[in-house]
């Protein structure tokens, strides 16, 4: 991967984060994080990756961020100075779910073992 996708996906990390957080009404007691963010080689387009917490909320916090894409992606091409600016596409980030639950598992092996 050049260092100039690299640098692409910290630099939309960082501005849709800012977004998010600002601009962005979620339901209380909901904390989404963006985990990472892959754009294609030819920068056309990225995924977005979140992680939600609580678990419970994550289908509904996911369908909401998704129905403000066409929101979020007008306020990331106003403050981006780049040529093209990749269009985004949100994804679950299923990493923090599955550390989860191999923790829960080595935790219950500890117990055992004890």
């Amino acid at each position: 991967m050049s260092i100039r996708i690299l640098r692409v996906n910290s630099l939309i990390r960082d501005e849709l984060s800012r977004i998010m957080l600002r601009e962005l009404s979620l339901e209380s007691g909901v904390l989404v994080t963006i985990t990472e963010v892959i754009s294609s080689p030819d920068l056309r387009e990225c995924k977005v990756f979140l992680s939600i917490l609580p678990e419970e909320k994550k289908e509904q916090t996911l369908l909401m961020v998704q129905r403000k894409i066409y929101y979020l992606q007008q306020k990331l091409n106003a403050r981006l100075r780049m040529r093209p600016i990749p269009k985004i596409e949100f994804v679950y980030d299923k990493k923090a779910e599955q550390a989860a639950r191999v923790e829960a598992i080595l935790d219950r092996l500890k117990k055992k073992e004890q």
